[in-house]
């Protein structure tokens, strides 16, 4: 069992930059491939980026793509986003998920761990 808790969300205007948390407790992390997600309202929940297990790979969606960086340090037990220049259509809450395997994925279903999410608010 891998608990997951997201932080770092909030109010930020468009072009700023917000960092997101995400800690990570219950089995090793360093044996899990992470990603971030995320969610607006009616629509189906979003890739956003992903890591694998030692961080020397990543990937990232078309949309954030020089604009978002995913990292880790397992020795903290911790996943992050970095986000800048930031869009209102970043708006949407993110989530955190780790992975059963070491590899990254951009896929949804491949992730078995989730957190409860953190608000991302972008305003024009």
């Amino acid at each position: 069992q891998v608990q997951l808790v997201e932080s770092g969300g909030g109010l930020m205007q468009a072009g700023g930059s917000l960092r997101l948390s995400c800690a990570a407790s219950g089995r090793t992390f360093s044996n899990y491939a992470m990603g971030w997600f995320r969610q607006t309202p009616g629509k189906e929940r979003e890739f956003v980026a992903t890591i694998n297990w030692s961080g020397s790979s990543t990937g990232y969606a078309d949309s954030v793509k020089g604009r978002f960086t995913i990292s880790r340090d397992n020795a903290k037990n911790t996943l992050y986003l970095q986000m800048n220049t930031l869009k209102p259509e970043d708006t949407a809450v993110y989530y955190c998920a780790a992975r059963r395997q070491f590899g990254m994925s951009t896929t949804e279903g491949e992730y078995y761990y989730w957190g409860q999410g953190t608000q991302v608010t972008v305003s024009s």
